[in-house]
């Protein structure tokens, strides 16, 4: 598989990453195997892992690989990150792009992404369904939670759901494309929650924990917390992209955590 960009470091957390998990033998993830300028162009090419999308099985099929997924949020939140050091978006050189999980909370959601996906974005209070009173209510409800988080630095896939998961129908083939980071690995827990609602995600992963005699400290407020720091990216890509349905219902599971 060959992906091109014309945007300088393109594939360089993606080729750490990839390091990173082959490294340490976590899942299957593509191998990076080549990456180069191509004229203005930046190519890498990874290894084609086998599979299909999780979502394409009938929910039945993906319910039935739920212990493998709890499995394997298990072993993402043990890699050993100790040879890195910062928070946030892992950068090329494998570090976080912040010195704490509180200043990487404040930069996602600050006004000002010049140059990022979300640049302008506070236009969408006068164009779109996004409502300012809303997102600022959930916002300090999660910046008043974020000391919780701050201790819990690990990997976080950052994206992790049925599309970016990959089955043979019977079991987990390995998994693709994030928004790697640094920090509190409920963010993956969360993710995958919000994503298979019907599933009991989070009730088997306390089992699991409890199984294994983990104890995770202030569970509850670090889930809480990831709720809500997915839930904001979630509400204004909604309202970005039109679709209030989504917009409504993010809304209301939000509003209604506290």
């Amino acid at each position: 598989m060959i992906k091109f960009s014309d945007l300088a470091d393109a594939y360089g957390t993606e080729r750490f990453v990839s390091d990173l998990l082959a490294r340490q033998e976590v899942i299957h993830f593509p191998r990076c195997l080549a990456m180069d300028q191509t004229g203005p162009l930046t190519y890498v090419i990874m290894e084609k892992v086998e599979g299909n999308n999780l979502a394409s099985f009938p929910a039945e099929d993906q319910h039935r690989q739920l212990p493998e997924l709890i499995h394997l949020l298990t072993k993402l939140a043990e890699v050993d990150v100790t040879t890195t050091c910062g928070y946030g978006w892992i950068k090329p050189d494998g570090n976080g792009s912040f010195q704490t999980w509180k200043d990487f909370v404040e930069a996602a959601f600050a006004e000002d992404q010049t140059g990022t996906f979300w640049e302008n974005w506070h236009e969408l209070y006068h164009t779109t369904c996004l409502e300012r009173d809303v997102f600022e209510e959930i916002y300090q409800r999660l910046m008043h939670l974020v000391s919780y988080c701050e201790p819990h630095r690990r990997f976080v896939h950052g994206d992790f759901h049925q599309w970016n998961i990959l089955s043979d129908g019977e079991r987990i083939t390995g998994i693709i494309d994030g928004l790697y980071m640094y920090g509190d690995p409920l963010i993956d827990l969360a993710t995958l929650d919000r994503h298979m609602p019907w599933a009991g995600v989070v009730q088997a992963y306390r089992e699991q924990m409890d199984k294994d005699q983990v104890v995770i400290p202030h569970f509850e407020e670090r889930l809480k917390a990831a709720y809500y720091f997915k839930g904001l990216d979630g509400l204004r890509f909604y309202a970005k992209m039109g679709w209030s349905d989504a917009y409504q219902g993010m809304r209301h599971f939000l509003l209604g955590l506290e």
